[in-house]
């Protein structure tokens, strides 16, 4: 149990919230209300397999830098608290499950789960080479909205891009405001990451651009699925959540930085997919 719960701890699997909404937000904007239970559930664990995939190639391809940096050193990696060789059994299994759910789903889905992980293995390569990848981050987890889109109706259509397009642009936001934390050691390592790059206060208006990308964006979505006035409630909230978000962390003072990105976030994603859901339900 206690070695189960170190592994957990690794990949921070609480913070699937962060992406399995918005799975669901494709899911029933293509179902246009509820789903099958039996989408539901393969779609609940093609996400929650994908992200565990992922987590734990960071945390595995990551455990050198992480032991550099006096942020992540703690990690259970770093420490010594679980070995490499477990967390690849993780991923071993994580892929075996995301396939297979995939599988199940539909053959399009099937199909494209290849491209998937490519994003999903490729994205912790991505700040080795260009500042671009807290959008290549946000490109990897828009994958499970346009995925929740692909598994109910086996195609990709263009409020799949859409809906795909919001997560880009809001999760390279919040990554932004995150990595500015790290500007010293990404300078130091040689990483690529934006902060780094540009400084601190050109990511933190960076990220305030693509959050307000997030909010025109979502609202494109109200409009093209005419969504009824619980979505908007929900737009209008989500707006006023960022706005706070951003007015958190100032160039001179990122002390509450966790607080924006691990509290905030996760009501931001849970927001949306219910907003999009009532706002079907009360056209």
């Amino acid at each position: 149990m206690r070695q189960l719960k170190i592994l957990l701890d690794n990949i921070r699997f609480e913070h699937t919230i962060f992406a399995l909404p918005f799975a669901y937000l494709g899911m029933v904007l293509a179902a246009n209300g509820l789903p099958t239970l039996h989408q539901f559930f393969w779609i609940t664990l093609a996400m929650a397999s994908a992200r565990t995939l992922a987590m734990s190639l960071n945390r595995l391809i990551d455990r050198e830098l992480d032991a550099r940096n006096p942020r992540t050193l703690n990690r259970p990696l770093p420490r010594g608290l679980i070995s490499p060789r477990a967390v690849a059994g993780i991923v071993l299994i994580a892929f075996v499950i995301f396939e297979f759910a995939a599988w199940q789903l539909n053959p399009v889905c099937l199909a494209l789960s290849p491209l998937a992980l490519i994003f999903l293995v490729g994205y912790h390569y991505a700040k080795r080479v260009t500042w671009l990848c807290h959008w290549i981050l946000g490109f990897t987890d828009g994958i499970a909205a346009a995925g929740g889109w692909v598994a109910v109706r086996a195609s990709l259509d263009p409020m799949a891009y859409l809906i795909w397009f919001v997560v880009i642009v809001w999760m390279a936001g919040f990554d932004l405001i995150y990595a500015c934390q790290d500007v010293e050691v990404d300078q130091r390592e040689n990483l690529q990451s934006f902060p780094a790059r540009f400084g601190i206060a050109r990511a933190l208006a960076m990220a305030r651009i693509n959050h307000a990308l997030t909010i025109i964006a979502l609202a494109s979505v109200g409009v093209i699925a005419q969504l009824g006035f619980a979505f908007w409630i929900g737009v209008i909230i989500v707006a006023l959540l960022l706005a706070y978000e951003n007015a958190l962390v100032k160039p001179d003072d990122l002390s509450r930085v966790n607080l924006a990105f691990f509290n905030v976030n996760g009501y931001i994603s849970v927001i949306v997919f219910l907003s999009a859901l009532f706002g079907i339900w009360t056209r």
